[in-house]
């Protein structure tokens, strides 16, 4: 897997980005909210999901983490794709669209092109549980640019504990003991409060 490509942006579309990654150039679809975030930079950095179907091997971008874990639960639906997860990232945020899932708002997800009433009910019914373990919908609200929460923020996630969940026990942690300076006390201390 691919997690992230970092270089220059050789060509920009609101669809497709090329990186060019010390002469190795990817071809990135992205998403309307990527491309504002990324259309007056010269370089950057992608966090990616490398989609693989019979026919082609498509690399999704991203700019936030955030975003790309949204595409990754709305293609896990059946009948979304990833054309179709990447359109509803291109017309709504993706906090707006977690907030609209977990508040079961039907309507709201049917009027993002491609998506009928029976997606959105399917998508509403396996993602609002996911999704609805914090109280404001919201998703991922980024706990801070410290890089000592956010990986241990990462490694809470990638032991399978929800996002929000890990986000407010690294949160928890650090207000009781703010001295604490150390990835893997953060992590242990964090499993605790579980």
């Amino acid at each position: 897997m691919i997690a992230y490509v970092k270089g220059d942006f050789t060509y920009k579309s609101p669809a497709v980005v090329h990186v060019d990654v010390n002469g190795l150039g990817y071809e990135v679809q992205i998403s309307l909210q990527t491309y504002s975030h990324i259309q007056s930079l010269e370089r950057g950095l992608l966090y990616t999901y490398l989609h693989i179907r019979e026919d082609a091997q498509v690399l999704y971008g991203f700019f936030e983490v955030a975003e790309k874990e949204m595409f990754v639960q709305l293609i896990s639906i059946s009948g979304v794709g990833a054309a179709t997860a990447r359109m509803m990232l291109s017309s709504m945020r993706y906090d707006e669209i977690a907030r609209a899932i977990t508040q079961g708002n039907v309507r709201l997800l049917e009027s993002i092109k491609g998506i009928g009433k029976k997606s959105a009910e399917r998508i509403v019914l396996e993602l609002k549980d996911k999704l609805g373990k914090q109280a404001t919908g919201a998703i991922i609200s980024p706990v801070s640019n410290n890089s000592l929460e956010q990986d241990a923020l990462n490694a809470l996630v990638s032991l399978g504990i929800a996002r929000p969940l890990a986000e407010q026990a690294v949160k928890k942690v650090l207000s009781k003991e703010p001295e604490t300076n150390k990835v893997e006390d953060i992590i242990k201390k964090a499993l605790k409060t579980f």
